[in-house]
Parts: C-alpha cells; sequence; structure tokens
C-alpha cells in the first residue's frame, strides 16, 4: 500500500497541473471506484459525480497521511483520494489511450498548462475518489500539507496527522505509545496515533532506532521515543527525496515512474540477508497479514522492567 512519502509524490506531481484548473469532463467507467462517495437521492454514484464536478475549480491539493484532497471552488467541498492498496493518478495528454484498470477519468483545462487528463487507476479496486465535504480542524491548525486552511475532508478527519505535518504534536505521541500495552510497531502502523506510516516504513525506521517490533510501547523511555520519532521523520524524508519506495509496477508517480527508495532499505525485505550495521541476519516474522523484517542482535526486544532499570 502505498505509504506517504508515495502519496505525497502523487501530490506534488497533481497540483501544479490541478490548482486552479477547471473541470471539464468527467467519466466513470467503474462504480467501484466511488465506494466512498454519496450519492444524492435517487442518483446513482458515477452519475452525481460527474454532474457535481463539471465546471468547478480545483483550489488546492492536499495531504494528510495516505490521503488526498483536492478543495474545490464550492466553499465546503473536495476531492478525496485514498488510492488503497494499488490505485494511480496519472497525467496524461487529452485523448491518451486507456489506461490498464482505468476507473474515472477527469479532463481539466489549466489557465498556464492548458488540457489535460487526470486518470484514476486501481488494479485491486480497494482504492477510491469521492466528493466530501470540509470540515474544520480541531486545533485550528492546517488540515493538510498543501493548504494553510484549518480544514479538514471529513472523511480523514478521523485520522491523526504525520509526523512531517508542522502541527504535529510530539508530546501527545509520547503520551500514546506510553499508554500503550501494544508492540511500538502496531502503534506506529496505528493511523489515529500518526498517520501516513505503513508496514516498510515502521519496519525501516525502528531498525534505524534499534527498537525490537514487538516491545511493548510503554517499555520504551521518553528518550527512546524521541529518537524513534526523529528516526521516522529521517526515513520518511529520505524515501519522499527518492521518490518513494517501488517494488511492482503497482506503485508510480503522476507520470508512471517508479520510485527508488528500494535501493535504500535496510530492513524491509531483507530477510535472511546480513544486517548492514552489525552483520547479524535479518529476520522476517509473520506480521497479522503481512510481515516484520528486523536484526534481532541490535533489535534487542525490551521489557517494562528493562524500562525502569534503564532509567
Amino acid at each position: 500500500m502505498p505509504e506517504l512519502p508515495e502519496v505525497e509524490v502523487v501530490r506534488a506531481g497533481l497540483a501544479p497541473a490541478l490548482v486552479g484548473a477547471r473541470i471539464t469532463g468527467v467519466e466513470v467507467r467503474d462504480e467501484r471506484a466511488l465506494t466512498r462517495h454519496v450519492a444524492r437521492s435517487g442518483m446513482r454514484p458515477g452519475a452525481d459525480f460527474e454532474i457535481r464536478l463539471v465546471g468547478r475549480e480545483v483550489r488546492s491539493a492536499v495531504r494528510r497521511g495516505k490521503f488526498l484532497w483536492f478543495p474545490l471552488d464550492l466553499a465546503d467541498g473536495a476531492i478525496i483520494a485514498h488510492l488503497g492498496m494499488s490505485g494511480q493518478m496519472l497525467l496524461r495528454a487529452p485523448g491518451a489511450l486507456r489506461e490498464r484498470h482505468e476507473r474515472i477519468r477527469l479532463a481539466i483545462d489549466h489557465p498556464q498548462h492548458g488540457e489535460l487528463v487526470v486518470v484514476f487507476a486501481d488494479q485491486r479496486t480497494f482504492g477510491s475518489l469521492a466528493i466530501d465535504r470540509l470540515v474544520p480542524t480541531p486545533d485550528r491548525a492546517a488540515g493538510g500539507f498543501g493548504d494553510a486552511r484549518a480544514v479538514v475532508s471529513a472523511q480523514a478527519a478521523h485520522i491523526a496527522r504525520d509526523p512531517l505535518d508542522p502541527a504535529f504534536d510530539d508530546a501527545a505521541f509520547v503520551r500514546a505509545l506510553h499508554a500503550s500495552r501494544s508492540a511500538v510497531k502496531r502503534v506506529l502502523l496505528d493511523q489515529r496515533v500518526v498517520s501516513g506510516i505503513g508496514n516498510i516504513y515502521a519496519d525501516e525506521a525502528l531498525w534505524a532506532a534499534r527498537v525490537h517490533p514487538e516491545t511493548p510501547a510503554q517499555a520504551l523511555s521518553v528518550r527512546r521515543v524521541r529518537t524513534l520519532l526523529d528516526e521516522v521523520r529521517l526515513v520518511l524524508g529520505k524515501a519522499l527525496a527518492e521518490g518513494g519506495t517501488s517494488f511492482d509496477a503497482q506503485y508510480v508517480n503522476v507520470n508512471g515512474q517508479a520510485g527508488y527508495f528500494t535501493h535504500s532499505l535496510n530492513a524491509y525485505g531483507r530477510g535472511g540477508e546480513p544486517c548492514l550495521r552489525c552483520g547479524g541476519t535479518i529476520r522476517r516474522d509473520a506480521f497479522t497479514n503481512r510481515s516484520s523484517h528486523f536484526c534481532p542482535r541490535c533489535q534487542r526486544r525490551q521489557t517494562p522492567r528493562a524500562k525502569r532499570e534503564q532509567r
């Protein structure tokens, strides 16, 4: 699933073409891509989506965690996008051939860039687009990256801010970990605590911080939690600079190009290989419906007792 760096790469790629553009046409080829869209009474989702968007102007391109939204010239409306497991948003020339797994196509006209097409393609159909309302942020800070207004898409309002957000509350993050008996990796993946982190970057940050993924979150000292948060930010920032992580053709930027952070991975996907730090063997363990990758030699599991002794 695309994580924060991949979604931010898509947002940054779409912004120059979308912001200030007018939507001139909408074609919904598969209504499964509108599972989050609430149509007006008596209307099919596809028809409602098309009618409500044609003629609208896009004001900005915003991201929080793994969610994207595009506020419209209607004061309280936006297009919200979630890429799911395999969703792609691609920029194409007018009249471009259909993409494989194309679900929705938006024709736009930008005052500087002219006519373009935005394609939403999704192989596994877990992603979606919708028209959503904007609601005020409780902390009165910007709702997400890309727009200074203190509003957030209602469908994304339940998730926490991400670690690269200037309004992210470090102290609240420390408190959340110390209140949790869950494994620290589970907490990192909980979008209600911190958004944008998925399996790849959780494994990478935990490796960098020398923290075992199954260490109880409350067993970490304040210092170690802050070190972990620093490593999360470093890993996300580096992945963002390298265009994200691509293991297959399902994650690409708006031009269809793959990211290359795969070459910088220290733990994820390296099960059975030597640890680049200590020479131990990277272990791959089952983790819910995914896997955890870590070095048991230099990522020792910590207990609450060890935490007290450390202090």
